[in-house]
């Protein structure tokens, strides 16, 4: 009998003095995560939305489901809209003391509550609490407002051994026996989720070049037949794991050390990407973009340009020559264009794609930008707003060094705007070939596109990375002065 089946939830979690017990030890370990979005302000708090135990706490292991909110003084531009906070997803796992492998993973010693004497952590380190969640996917559990559901049609095997995905990113990921992996989302929305939702949709359609769910989690928060309503939460997918694959932000570093042609891999990529966005076209309505819709895209992105420029002194000179990438987008709605726009992926960069042993690739990770709102995410767009966010990650390839373990740019410029120029256009033929256009034939979205995306880049090294703010200002002054 599975350990998930053997120690069923029995009684609820003491709620209250539960989270009074954790709240100190939460303040210090929280915010040193790097899936927390709230870093740079204190928390003042927190409240929690749910708590479940999928081991009893009461025995020699116990774990913990709790989705906590973490109430931060809201910034400027957040106003109103962060008094609630941002919901979190945590597993904690409960022992008596940590055993020496587990040490890295430690959250701290409860001193009173319902845990007094026992010794909580990160539960994702542990193999035992990493097999609960395989085997309450396996038998579509219910436990408390969780609710584990899986495609029939898709064999789950249990016994596999999992591993937690060490690198850093802004969810957490465990690989079971190198035949599924479990993405859990940290920082969670209510909502339909796109990282379930598009690769279920393109399952249905029968494209490969994505990994189909075969299982997943989710919350249900409140009762949906009260006035209030309530709410469901994505907490996890489970996938098929492609072994042995390399992701592409890792491959093109390689051949760039090695100094190998990428240009194949480029139009291979070109290709997965035009055929994964004709299937999200099948599967899902498209839309027509006028005058009326363009004018507000541009004036968001005119809005962004004067915020960064605003943020970051280095950027004001090319500000100017920036903005008449946005006017001249304005220019060609007004004088009647339209674009078609459909769901995309949304954040498509080298790190997003997986190129297998047989050399062929595949889009993950569809969950957009996670800071943006969700209802945003899920908007159709035009395609070339995926191809701009992987023209600017070629870019980003070049000017890295690939000798270097820490972020710096390459030394080589001309070297370096070669081998991105040479991947672009590989890319974009890879692209036409699939999708029958030519992406370079919309110059002037494009270029608006990659503006704005460079412009992001700007404030996001200067506000993190300072080394490397030279790789987006290299494309903006070369944006900037773009006819």
């Amino acid at each position: 009998m599975s350990e998930a089946a053997t120690h069923p939830v029995t009684e609820p979690v003491a709620r209250p003095e539960l989270l009074a017990s954790l709240d100190p030890l939460l303040r210090e370990w929280l915010p040193r995560q790097r899936w927390f979005a709230g870093k740079g302000r204190p928390v003042t708090g927190f409240s929690l939305v749910t708590a479940n135990e999928l081991l009893p706490t009461s025995g020699p292991l116990g774990l913990l489901h709790l989705l906590v909110r973490a109430h931060q003084p809201a910034t400027p531009a957040q106003g109103a809209t962060a008094r609630q906070g941002d919901c979190y997803q945590l597993l904690i796992g409960v022992r008596e003391a940590l055993p020496p492998r587990l040490a890295p993973a430690l959250i701290g010693h409860v001193e009173e509550g319902p845990l007094a004497g026992r010794t909580v952590y990160e539960a994702l380190h542990d193999p035992r609490p990493a097999d609960v969640l395989l085997e309450a996917l396996r038998s579509r559990a219910r436990i408390g407002e969780l609710r584990f559901e899986r495609d029939r049609r898709r064999p789950i095997r249990g016994g596999l051994t999992p591993r937690l995905v060490t690198s850093e990113q802004s969810n957490s990921s465990l690989v079971y026996g190198d035949t599924f992996i479990l993405k859990l989302l940290r920082r969670i929305v209510p909502g339909v989720n796109p990282d379930l939702e598009l690769p279920r949709m393109l399952a249905r359609e029968g494209c490969p070049r994505v990994p189909a769910p075969a299982a997943w989690m989710t919350a249900d928060i409140g009762d949906a037949r009260s006035p209030a309503g309530g709410e469901s939460y994505v907490l996890g997918v489970l996938q098929p794991f492609v072994r042995g694959a390399t992701d592409g932000w890792e491959l093109a570093l390689h051949g760039l050390a090695k100094g190998e042609d990428f240009g194949s891999e480029a139009r291979a990529l070109g290709r997965a990407t035009a055929e994964v966005h004709t299937a999200l076209a099948r599967a899902l309505p498209t839309t027509t973009l006028g005058h009326v819709q363009m004018r507000l895209l541009v004036e968001g992105m005119t809005e962004r340009l004067a915020a960064a420029a605003q943020a970051v002194p280095a950027l004001r000179p090319y500000a100017p020559g920036l903005r008449t990438a946005f006017e001249a987008l304005a220019d060609l709605a007004a004088e009647g264009q339209t674009w078609t726009a459909q769901r995309v992926h949304g954040d498509l960069h080298l790190g997003q794609c997986l190129r297998s042993p047989t050399g062929e690739w595949s889009l993950i990770d569809f969950e957009g930008e996670p800071s943006k709102p969700l209802a945003e995410r899920r908007m159709p767009q035009p395609p070339l707003r995926d191809v701009a966010g992987m023209l600017r990650s070629f870019d980003y390839a070049a000017r890295s060094n690939p000798r270097s373990t820490a972020p710096s740019p390459a030394p080589s410029e001309s070297v370096s705007d070669s081998w991105a120029d040479t991947c672009r256009a590989a890319y974009c033929a890879g692209y036409a070939e699939a999708a029958g256009r030519d992406p370079r034939t919309d110059p002037v979205l494009l270029r608006a596109y990659e503006t704005d995306k460079a412009v992001y880049e700007v404030v996001y090294e200067a506000r993190h990375r300072p080394d490397w703010l030279p790789v987006p200002l290299a494309a903006v002054g070369r944006l900037a002065a773009s006819p």
